[in-house]
């Protein structure tokens, strides 16, 4: 079973259809599964230095303090619905998520998941800046990646096109939101969607897989 999973590392909303496909998977249990993880940038105008958090968020989705608290409430509801954490009170910057995007590129794929949900972590637990060098050496530290090469590859401007010209090649295949999930490439499933929601997709892929060998 191939998955391709559109997303950002800065979308609550990512993590929280990541944590929901995980757990989709771990009810399924019927074949193999090869998870592909593509970029997709929320906002690219971001600098690489990042920007006030809540400011940026203010203007972004144009609320009031009073409107912002109570939609990251909102989300973090949501997130301890499924089991996962945000801490917004601990965000200072919104950030550029290019960087972060290449550290899961340059990881071999038996860690990418675990990468993916350590930057996760970093940026809605604890509020790290995952658009910083430093800290996204230490998260592919934490997973035994060589440092030299992590700074060596996350500094590469090659590296850096690489990544934003993945990004681009979501917009042509006309995903303009994120999560996006896209099983075996046939059934795709946009936004934060169920557990349920997800093993439908699963199932229905791995039996349209079936129907396509018999013929």
């Amino acid at each position: 079973m191939l998955i391709d999973v559109f997303h950002d590392t800065a979308c609550p909303w990512c993590r929280i259809g990541q944590k929901n496909l995980f757990d989709a998977l771990g009810q399924w249990k019927k074949e193999p599964v090869n998870i592909r993880w593509h970029p997709f940038f929320l906002d690219s105008s971001i600098p690489p230095e990042g920007c006030d958090f809540h400011s940026f968020m203010r203007q972004r989705k144009k609320l009031t303090t009073v409107q912002l608290q109570q939609m990251f409430n909102h989300v973090r509801l949501m997130g301890e619905a499924v089991g996962v954490q945000f801490n917004f009170d601990k965000i200072r910057s919104a950030v550029n998520t290019r960087l972060s995007h290449q550290l899961i590129a340059i990881a071999s794929t038996d860690l990418r998941n675990n990468i993916v949900e350590a930057i996760y972590q970093a940026y809605f637990e604890y509020g790290l800046n995952i658009g910083d060098v430093e800290v996204l050496v230490n998260v592919g530290k934490s997973y035994q990646m060589n440092e030299n090469y992590l700074r060596q590859c996350l500094t590469d401007t090659y590296n850096i096109h690489m990544v934003i010209t993945e990004a681009k090649k979501a917009h042509l295949q006309g995903i303009n939101s994120v999560p996006c999930f896209i099983f075996n490439n046939q059934i795709m499933v946009n936004g934060s969607q169920s557990v349920n929601v997800l093993l439908r997709a699963l199932n229905r892929s791995a039996f349209i897989e079936v129907l396509a060998k018999q013929w």
